[in-house]
């Protein structure tokens, strides 16, 4: 156990030295330029950043393996699991993304720079939260069944209100911000602040990127808890987060025009958090094999896109009119 713990603070470095550097390579050299990210180009980053977790996950197994004989192949299910839980979890931000970006009409070329910022500060509120997680289950165990119930609650939550529109103008946050700072009527370019008439002011384009950010804030309510399920390893709960979330923004370009066709899978997440939450309930009582949570995770997912290709959505009033909601801040 001791050559577990061993060097763990340099594991953790060397991981946020290359989360950072992959993110400096993707705004300094791929974007350095702010353009139309095209579907290509988003599907090509999707499969990247795909594949770089799954040799993560290879090198999970090996660093496992190596310290503590015949953990590596759990631990290599758990990351996997994990991701593919955390991955499933992010599409519902995706139609946040849409549906804030379409509200405020952020130029589509702008529409990287605010989730590459984005995703930095989902990065530290997320590692902040499961440091507080896994601290929280080591010295009060007991709270996992609160963590459980909650997921339950909110699966079943989420079921119901599939069809609820989302209102970004009422977001909590924004409505402060706008009380303490000024903003300009329009966009100023890529700008997230101006300086104008001896005062600073901030653009239209930093209230969405707030937007943002309080929506992931949301989301990581659910997705933390949920992947505390899968596993109380904070290493491999931090890394599986942040490789879900590094492929948050190609995904987000590579599904925004094609949402609709997947428009069951927002019950099959809330069947996964159901899942999870009764796999934490229960852990103190029977452990669900990390194979078996694999393969109900997949099939559920595979299982709710199949339903949306098999049931096509039938337009609505509701729906049409959603495009309705696009304006200037």
């Amino acid at each position: 156990m001791e050559a577990y713990l061993h060097n763990q603070t340099l594991l953790y470095g060397a991981f946020i030295t290359f989360v950072l550097g992959m993110l400096a390579l993707d705004l300094g050299v791929f974007h350095r330029r702010d353009h139309v990210v095209t579907v290509r180009e988003s599907f090509i980053w999707t499969a990247v950043w795909i594949v770089l977790a799954l040799a993560f996950m290879a090198f999970v197994y090996y660093r496992y393996e190596t310290i503590l004989p015949g953990r590596g192949s759990g631990a290599a299910l758990e990351f996997l699991t994990g991701y593919l839980i955390e991955k499933s979890l992010s599409i519902d931000n995706v139609f946040v993304f849409i549906l804030i970006f379409s509200f405020f009409r952020v130029p589509a070329q702008y529409q990287h720079r605010v989730l590459f910022w984005g995703i930095i500060g989902a990065l530290i509120f997320r590692a902040i939260f499961i440091a507080l997680g896994a601290l929280l289950i080591t010295k009060f165990h007991p709270i996992i069944y609160l963590f459980g119930a909650f997921l339950i609650f909110t699966g079943i939550k989420m079921a119901w209100a599939k069809d609820k529109q989302l209102h970004p103008e009422k977001n909590p946050i924004l409505r402060l911000f706008r009380k303490m700072v000024a903003v300009t009527a329009d966009y100023r370019g890529k700008r997230f602040f101006v300086h104008e008439g001896g005062k600073w002011l901030a653009t239209p384009l930093f209230v969405v990127l707030i937007l943002v950010e309080s929506s992931d804030i949301i989301f990581a309510v659910d997705s933390i808890p949920a992947i505390f399920a899968v596993t109380e390893d904070p290493y491999i709960v931090f890394t599986a987060n942040v490789f879900a979330i590094l492929g948050l923004r190609s995904l987000y370009f590579a599904l925004a025009g094609v949402m609709e066709l997947f428009h069951h899978l927002h019950y099959g997440l809330s069947v996964i958090l159901v899942f999870v939450g009764v796999k934490m309930v229960l852990s103190d009582i029977y452990k669900i094999p990390i194979g078996i949570s694999l393969g109900v995770v997949g099939l559920i997912i595979a299982g709710s896109i199949a339903a949306s290709l098999i049931w096509p959505h039938k337009k609505t009033e509701s729906t049409d009119s959603s495009s309705d909601l696009n304006h200037k801040t």
